[in-house]
């Protein structure tokens, strides 16, 4: 830390949300949308709603921490065509966490793979169901940051930033329902070091920090960082209209164009099923050669195939990384799996 350096406390720097006025728009098509579509709608609100509270909650921790840092929250980046957008950035003296906030409602269990599991109790009933790794989740966020950091160095500082990454960047999920109760008894160790609950996070963010061999980032380094985020942070606008397949006229009455998708468990590509079976059979086979699952494709590529349904090994080609040798020993396999879905 520089001899001049003067923070000591919290400084939010981006505090406002996209999800509010997400709610806004869904909360006046509930009102106008016709009955086929109102039940999907309320789902959807209630989704947003309880984001809200459960970042609020995280915010509100944050603020409390009386550590110098500095707090970006809901920042939405843009890299070679694919989008994520990040609950929250926090830049401490030693290390920048990446934050994934879930207010998540039932009991989670994690197994030894890696799988995430929710209970949800009804009555004397329960409902179990499997539901997408936030770790996974907030992994294709810290490979988008590293992406748009790495792209702003020079050969011999990208090198050096490459090597320190990891040691700098953190991935941490925050569980946000206080009544959550999260099961990681035979969880791998890099993901029970990943999750916290709400309580707990800024004894983790203190922990992180006395533990890290890391320099000290100074106030001007910490700031720099932080306005570069900001700078390359664009607008999350979502489009509900498209999503409900609505129309609005000029005496703001709704309509429907056409029958919307009934289902929408699996409206985004890392939801689907296509996703899962490919990303399992990723996970077997890297375990089978002893390698990282990257190695067999990574997390674009994983979208890629699953945008462009390739039919044939030449199509497969078309995806950048996919070369000969790449697809005569997955290839097989990724299309027998497209088949099926």
């Amino acid at each position: 830390m520089g001899l001049f350096d003067k923070l000591r406390e919290p400084v939010v720097l981006k505090e406002d949300s996209s999800a509010k006025k997400q709610l806004e728009q869904l909360d006046f098509y509930s009102k106008l949308a016709p009955e086929s579509v109102k039940e999907q709608i309320e789902q959807d609100k209630k989704l947003v709603y309880y984001g809200i509270k459960g970042e609020e909650a995280l915010m509100f921790e944050l603020k409390n921490s009386h550590m110098p840092m500095y707090i970006l929250h809901d920042i939405f980046f843009e890299e070679n065509g694919l989008t994520t957008q990040i609950d929250y950035i926090v830049i401490t003296r030693k290390v920048i966490l990446i934050i994934e906030c879930k207010n998540l409602y039932g009991n989670i269990t994690v197994n030894n793979q890696g799988d995430f599991t929710r209970t949800i109790q009804f009555g004397k009933r329960y409902h179990k169901e499997g539901i997408y790794s936030p770790i996974t989740q907030n992994q294709r966020h810290l490979d988008m940051i590293k992406e748009k950091r790495r792209n702003t160095k020079g050969l011999l500082t990208k090198a050096i930033f490459e090597h320190y990454f990891d040691d700098t960047y953190k991935s941490v999920v925050v569980l946000a329902n206080p009544k959550t109760i999260i099961d990681m008894k035979y969880a791998p160790k890099d993901i029970k070091s990943k999750i916290v609950k709400v309580d707990g996070l800024n004894s983790y963010i203190k922990r992180l920090n006395d533990e890290s061999r890391n320099e000290n980032m100074s106030d001007k380094q910490m700031k720099e960082l932080a306005d570069f985020f900001l700078q390359s942070s664009i607008p999350n606008t979502t489009d509900y209209t498209a999503k409900y397949q609505l129309e609005v006229n000029e005496e703001k009455t709704v309509t429907v164009k056409e029958e919307p998708i009934q289902n929408t468990y699996f409206d985004s590509i890392e939801n689907s099923p296509v996703y899962k079976a490919l990303k399992d059979y990723r996970y077997k086979q890297s375990v089978k050669e002893k390698i990282k699952p990257y190695f067999i494709f990574n997390n674009a590529q994983l979208e890629e195939i699953i945008k462009t349904n390739p039919q044939t090994l030449e199509e497969l080609k078309s995806i950048k990384g996919f070369g000969d040798a790449k697809c005569l020993k997955y290839g097989k396999n990724i299309l027998l799996i497209l088949e099926d879905y």
